[in-house]
């Protein structure tokens, strides 16, 4: 699916919106997992402000370059979820992430892990996980975001509607309906 973000404040409530429903489609057995791509500057931490907002959490959200791993506490959207992991992948390497713990990350259900540039660690992403890609549009603002990867249960009932090219706004419309 692709939407089209003509601003920095429609990718952020898409985001907003999206987390809400993954919140609430969290998993029983392991975290939800959202690989985030696209070129520097293309809507990644813009988009993960949003999806953290989304969850309740009032912090400054900062792309984790040099720290490479944030943890947030969620609150307020019920018992299931009770973790944001926001994760930068782009200095590293997928056995890097044996020393971060990430097996223990990936398997707890009360996780939601956000990796921007999940791309480059692409091999132990868990299969379920939901790619985004984030790319620049026709005009400094605009961002295309590409929803793709949908392989769990689950997914289709927030992401998929069957359209190529919809708006983030009419998106937006379309989810609060449900």
């Amino acid at each position: 699916m692709k939407l089209v973000s003509k601003s920095e404040k429609e990718t952020r409530n898409f985001a907003l919106r999206l987390a809400r429903n993954i919140a609430g489609l969290a998993q029983d057995k392991h975290a939800v997992v959202l690989s985030l791509e696209g070129d520097l500057g293309a809507g990644k931490t813009a988009f993960t402000k949003g999806f953290a907002e989304g969850l309740g959490i009032k912090e400054k959200i900062q792309s984790p370059t040099f720290v490479i791993l944030k943890i947030y506490r969620v609150k307020g959207i019920g018992a299931r979820v009770k973790r944001l992991v926001h994760v930068d992948a782009y200095r590293l390497k997928p056995k890097d992430f044996k020393v971060l713990g990430w097996k223990e990350f990936i398997k707890n259900p009360q996780n939601i892990i956000l990796v921007e540039w999940g791309n480059k660690i692409k091999s132990i992403l868990p299969k379920n996980s939901l790619r985004i890609t984030f790319e620049h549009g026709k005009n400094s603002k605009e961002r295309i975001i590409i929803i793709s990867d949908i392989k769990s249960e689950g997914w289709e009932k927030i992401v998929d509607f069957g359209k190529v090219g919809i708006s983030a706004k009419k998106f937006l419309r379309r989810i609060r309906q449900e």
